[in-house]
């Protein structure tokens, strides 16, 4: 894909919650500059866009939580160096060290310490009013990060894993075209090919990341609870895929490992592997399509080599065990009759 084309995809694949983030800020500087008349509400819609600053199911009420947790932090902190070493620069030194220690006591987390820190040079800088002030927004801000992501658009939790699992099925059939192509090539190719491996890794650990934030979505937002029949057919399915993409990269390894003459005999399986995920990229929920997957699984396992090569034998097997999780995947319920749709 052109650069171009990778630059449309991420303005098509954001603009839902870039729209929100900017009605949302919008909505926070009108409705604090109501609620407070004694100072221009700044910060208010600035807690709002950092909260909401994440992707759809990425947790963004638990931001909400610790942009509030880290501004009260260092405006306490701050307020404190302030009263004793005045507005100099041992001042904000010090209350920067003590609002970022306080914040890793709190949990460590980025955007906790990065607010801590800010409001800690805040309030020794402008005084303690100003420390309060950002204190008032930052719980305003967060309160409408929270309406916003928690009651008027709370994201499906059958949404976040359904969009993870595609993401994976398609780094995992681009990894596995990668791998035949290799398989039946000369070895000065070898060394570049491990690094087509890593994206790979990283959508596998976003997809187990995803079951994580759909469980706590389905258990969070009240008027989703009635879906939590197929939030769990849908985490069984994620937790399948997880399982094909982890033997996909043990039949890689293997594969990759042998001698040139061993390797090519692998290419037709790996192929054939390649182009049945490639069936389950679109549209993984699909009766019909996850069918055809099924079917094409079947024939994908050829008879085992003939080689007294222990490691031939060996990614045969894997190759096996790579088939049958594509098989449990594509042949897992989805949505049987009378189920409601996720």
């Amino acid at each position: 894909m052109s650069r171009a084309g990778e630059a449309w995809g991420r303005v098509r694949g954001n603009w839902w919650p870039v729209l929100q983030q900017a009605v949302a800020a919008a909505v926070s500087w009108w409705a604090a500059g109501l609620a407070f008349d004694h100072h221009l509400p700044v910060f208010a819609p600035i807690a709002t866009l950092v909260a909401l600053n994440t992707p759809l199911g990425g947790g963004r009420g638990t931001n909400a939580v610790r942009v509030v947790s880290g501004v009260i932090v260092g405006v306490v902190v701050g307020h404190a160096a302030f009263r004793l070493l005045g507005h100099g620069a041992p001042a904000i030194g010090t209350a920067v060290l003590a609002a970022l220690l306080a914040a890793l006591l709190l949990g460590g987390e980025r955007i906790t310490m990065a607010q801590a820190a800010v409001s800690a040079v805040v309030s020794v800088v402008a005084g303690q009013q100003a420390g309060l002030v950002r204190v008032e927004d930052a719980l305003f801000g967060a309160a409408v990060a929270l309406v916003f992501s928690q009651v008027l658009f709370p994201a499906h939790p059958v949404t976040l894993l359904v969009r993870a699992q595609t993401k994976a099925l398609r780094a995992l059939g681009d990894v596995l075209d990668v791998t035949a192509r290799t398989l039946r090539s000369k070895n000065e190719r070898i060394d570049r090919f491990w690094d087509d491996l890593r994206p790979l890794y990283s959508l596998l650990d976003d997809l187990a990341e995803s079951r994580e934030r759909a469980t706590a979505v389905a258990r969070l937002t009240r008027y989703r609870r009635g879906n939590t029949e197929a939030v769990r057919r849908e985490i069984a399915s994620a937790r399948h895929l997880n399982l094909l993409g982890n033997s996909c990269l043990t039949l890689i390894r293997g594969a990759m490992a042998l001698d040139e003459g061993h390797r090519a005999a692998f290419a037709p399986g790996v192929e054939a592997l390649t182009r049945t995920v490639g069936l389950l990229v679109d549209e993984p929920r699909t009766e019909a399509v996850r069918g055809r997957a099924t079917r094409a699984a079947e024939h994908i396992v050829p008879n085992a080599p003939d080689t007294t090569s222990p490691q031939a034998t060996a990614v045969w097997q894997n190759l096996r065990l790579a088939v049958g999780d594509l098989t449990a995947f594509a042949s897992a319920e989805r949505n049987p009759p009378g189920a409601r749709q996720g």
